[in-house]
């Protein structure tokens, strides 16, 4: 069995992550396990694919997908991750769906729940080395752009926003057409970082291409492991919660994305402490003015000259 799997513990978390970038047939059962690993886990081969309207064929090769030699070590390993979320507090309503009649109050419990779930899932299948990889390379570089569409627009503004905060020369870009104008002329000192959940955004993978091909250095984020914008220079792989009909992909998809550019963030400022630490300063002193205006020592807002005299 593949070691990253051979922990019990981080097995939904693995599926998860897997799911999106699965063709339909394993990601059926793949949804089915991680919906009801209890039941799952007491199902042989053949009646779990009758279950989920697949085959043998395609359980098997989400087993193998998954880091299993077979179904039999899948379905073990389903069944002590199963025990183990029977033990946990709230773990059972990690995938429950939100719908029209949900209370308020179940509406904040099921969301608040999930959104753990996508940054727990998120974190355990994140490979530390290369975050760490690409936060080395965001350090180094002349220029950093950052580019991504929609939903994974306003996470690229984050990135990029951070980073500058702490001295870094950081640009966001989240129209298509200029993404790739920007691209075109980027130098090999420079990097492009494209975010895209489902990894096969036309605006953002041609650019990458771009970039790719001038020998300008590239990072993706994304949640889909198979998908187009894999073929960056490093990829980092966020977990989406799932899609429904009150929670559309760019929702689902921005949690795991915001948790990575968190991430990042921490280890470039980590790399550049320093920098970071006085930029950070700089920009405070800078905006005191701004935010002591109108105000005096304890709150008493200073006289004016009319008022002096």
């Amino acid at each position: 069995m593949n070691e990253q799997v051979s922990n019990p513990a981080p097995l939904m978390s693995v599926l998860r992550s897997l799911e999106p970038s699965l063709p339909k047939g394993p990601a059926t059962v793949a949804r089915y396990v991680i919906d009801h690993p209890a039941e799952a886990s007491g199902l042989s081969l053949g009646a779990l694919a009758r279950i989920t309207g697949t085959s043998e064929s395609t359980v098997t090769r989400l087993a193998t997908a998954a880091g299993f030699r077979g179904y039999r070590d899948l379905r073990i390993a389903v069944a002590t991750a199963a025990g183990a979320l029977e033990q946990g507090p709230g773990e059972a309503n990690l995938t429950s769906d939100i719908t029209q009649h949900d209370s308020p109050a179940a509406t904040i419990a099921k969301l608040a729940a999930e959104e753990r779930s996508a940054i727990t899932d998120t974190a355990t299948t994140l490979d530390a080395d290369e975050v760490l990889a690409v936060a080395q390379v965001l350090v180094e570089a002349r220029r950093i752009v950052v580019i991504g569409i929609g939903a994974s627009g306003l996470v690229a503004l984050d990135l990029a926003g951070k980073l500058s905060r702490i001295g870094l020369l950081a640009q966001a870009v989240v129209e298509g057409h200029e993404a790739l104008t920007t691209a075109v002329v980027l130098q090999p000192q420079d990097v492009l970082v494209a975010i895209s959940s489902s990894g096969e955004t036309l605006d953002i993978v041609e650019p990458l291409e771009v970039a790719r091909r001038n020998g300008v250095g590239t990072a993706a984020l994304t949640a889909r492991a198979g998908s187009s914008l894999t073929r960056a220079d490093h990829t980092l792989l966020s977990v989406s919660l799932r899609e429904n009909e009150l929670r559309p992909a760019a929702m689902a998809s921005r949690t795991g994305q915001m948790f990575l550019v968190d991430v990042l963030f921490t280890m470039v400022a980590q790399l550049c402490f320093d920098q970071a630490k006085q930029a950070i300063k700089q920009s405070w002193l800078a905006l005191r003015p701004r935010h002591d205006a109108g105000h005096g020592p304890r709150g008493v807002r200073p006289q004016t000259q009319e008022e002096k005299a």
